[in-house]
């Protein structure tokens, strides 16, 4: 099989054959009479009066030889069948198709219509002429790209290849869309906040912190969609009004969480969280039926019907039923036992971050529709209080044991507001990162009275959550190191986990040697600190990658497949060996034979999984080392 660097140099030696020819391969602009779709739309009437029509597209695939070759051209819109009939056309122009155009080549071809012998809409082509000229071969049409890194970096090859990859895109696109329509038909006015700001505001969240030359000012980028800044507009006498737009949040990514998304907030004047919550219930309604055209979703290992009663869940309540734990009087000592007898790990010392910990723990039996309410004020600093019982009017929604939004009855007392802003101000200076930061411009405006206020907001979770796939998975060009670097030896490690009943030693050397092997020709001399060192007396030695490598065991298929899927759902480097691999080492049979089984039918003899320790020893903790 050709190297990428061989095709590549006889993709240039066909560059060079068009330029001969006197055909620009790289042209501004090129025939076209329409679209691809339309084509399809206007087939019958073009055929019908025998009308020429030039199409173009990116060549998908070819087959024929000889005199008649079947061209697919595709344009993002649809495919449609070019065919090249030696007879139809000029002889040199035909043979220049011949020699010089490869499957990925975008070019535009004039003809007319007509129907194939198997009765296929197709157009006769008369002449053609090349819109661009590809150098690098496109992926493999039943295969694409499967590492992860590497679709996630060649993301265009991967919407292209990927028509379920493409169509979530579309869905995604209208998702904001139907959230958008739904608000303006309900009266709210869209508007546009900072991006930048001197203090953050509107969750609790690690900035991401920058500079303005201009004004040699340190500031940061927003953490919310402009929370702060649409209340003001609320005293300014704007009734309602929403924004959708990017935040920025200096934290872990999950496969729930990343750095940078999308989210919506909505603020509604004198309205409170309960006309919020009924707004919410209609708003989540309205994006299954007209995004999924449906309101029954199983994901994450829960099913839920949009449809059915949203319950509220008092947040006190539901914690002391599931865990023992009353909130309201337990110490933090007490809470931390708790945390620690349920195994769940904890950040922060403060109560605060504990509850809501607790909380986490407790919400993932809850498959809802649900909402959660009464969350107590400690947990909640910006919103309104329930006079007399220490909780507020805050409402989340509960979905496949998650809160998919956030919405309130807004605080608009100044006084209140101002004394909770100096709590959080005492934990920031105590190390809470993810503590709000005062405004005393938000003070000032509130003192000038901010009528009252339902607020609510919520990001591209709820949308990975209703397609059922990780968020990163559904972020068209995550953030990506740039190739070869990897973080130091300390932060990431390498896992093995090998079966232990493969019986003859070779077949657990084979796996493991393999494995190594297919981690360092994904990711590279980025594994190692140098290349060689140097004994004393001069004599060069291969260094070994700078990462931690430890190989665990376990007793079956399954137990590999599951830790996988984990793997890959945690962005984590995952490569595996199975049965096929190592009972031939003829590639093309390994594809075949894989292509015939489902996925849970592949036998796997081991894994290995790469990326930050402490989440590749999360997923491996259940595994004890290789005896």
């Amino acid at each position: 099989m050709a190297s990428l660097e061989e095709l590549r140099a006889t993709r240039l030696q066909k560059l060079e054959l068009l330029k001969k020819a006197s055909m620009e391969p790289y042209p501004s602009k090129v025939p076209r009479t329409f679209c691809l779709k339309d084509a399809r739309a206007n087939f019958e009437s073009y055929l019908k009066d025998d009308k020429e029509v030039c199409l173009a597209g990116r060549i998908m695939a070819i087959r024929g030889q000889g005199a008649i070759l079947f061209v697919v051209l595709y344009d993002g819109k649809d495919k449609f069948q070019a065919v090249f009939k030696k007879d139809e056309i000029d002889e040199k122009l035909f043979q220049l198709f011949t020699d010089a155009i490869d499957i990925g080549d975008f070019i535009s071809v004039t003809g007319n219509f007509f129907k194939t012998q198997r009765g296929e809409e197709s157009i006769l082509v008369k002449t053609w002429t090349i819109a661009s000229k590809s150098l690098l071969p496109l992926p493999e049409k039943w295969h694409g790209i499967t590492n992860d890194d590497e679709r996630y970096r060649k993301r265009y090859l991967d919407i292209l290849m990927n028509e379920e990859l493409r169509d979530l895109f579309i869905k995604k696109s209208k998702f904001w869309d139907v959230t958008r329509t739904f608000l303006k038909n309900k009266g709210f006015l869209e508007v546009e906040t900072p991006t930048l700001e001197i203090t953050t505001g509107g969750a609790e969240a690690t900035p991401f912190k920058t500079h303005h030359n201009d004004y040699d000012l340190d500031v940061y980028m927003r953490i919310s969609v402009g929370e702060l800044w649409q209340k003001r507009l609320m005293a300014a006498g704007f009734p309602k009004t929403f924004e959708i737009g990017r935040v920025y949040r200096n934290e872990g990514s999950s496969p729930d969480h990343l750095q940078e998304f999308t989210n919506m907030e909505f603020y509604w004047s004198f309205a409170d969280y309960e006309d919020g919550m009924n707004l919410v219930e209609e708003l989540y309604k309205k994006i299954a039926n007209e995004v999924f055209g449906t309101t029954k979703f199983t994901t994450r290992g829960h099913s839920f019907d949009m449809n059915d009663e949203w319950k509220r869940i008092d947040f006190v309540s539901e914690i002391k039923k599931q865990t023992g734990i009353d909130v309201n009087t337990a110490t933090e000592t007490e809470l931390k036992k708790k945390l620690q007898d349920l195994k769940v790990n904890y950040e922060g010392e403060n109560k605060e971050r504990l509850i809501d910990t607790l909380w986490k723990y407790c919400r993932k039996t809850i498959s809802g529709p649900a909402f959660v309410i009464n969350q107590p004020v400690l947990v909640s600093p910006l919103a309104k209080q329930i006079p007399g019982k220490g909780v507020v009017q805050q409402f989340q929604p509960i979905l496949a044991g998650s809160e998919l939004g956030k919405g309130y009855s807004e605080l608009n007392d100044p006084i209140d507001q101002a004394e909770r802003f100096n709590v959080q101000q005492k934990l920031l200076e105590g190390g809470d990162t993810e503590a709000m930061m005062a405004d005393h411009e938000f003070i000032e405006m509130l003192e000038h009275g901010m009528p009252p206020t339902s607020g609510f907001g919520f990001g591209e979770r709820l949308f990975s959550f209703l397609a059922d796939k990780p968020i990163r998975e559904l972020q068209m060009f995550p953030l990506m190191r740039p190739k070869g670097s990897v973080a130091n030896k300390e932060t990431k490690v390498a896992v093995l986990v090998i079966r232990n009943d493969l019986g003859e030693t070779w077949k657990v050397l084979n796996t493991s040697a393999h494995l190594g092997a297919s981690l360092g020709s994904h990711l590279g001399k980025g594994l190692l600190l140098q290349d060689v060192v140097s004994t004393k007396d001069k004599v060069g030695i291969n260094l070994n990658i700078k990462h931690a490598i430890m190989i665990k065991e376990c007793n079956d298929s399954q137990s590999l497949i599951n830790i996988t899927q984990k793997a890959k759902e945690n962005n984590l480097e995952v490569e595996e060996f199975t049965r096929q691999m190592q009972d031939t080492t003829n590639d093309k049979k390994v594809i075949t034979q894989t292509s015939l089984l489902n996925n849970e039918e592949v036998e796997r003899l081991g894994v290995l999984i790469f990326g930050e320790k402490d989440r590749v020893e999360e997923i491996t903790k259940d595994f004890k080392l290789f005896t």
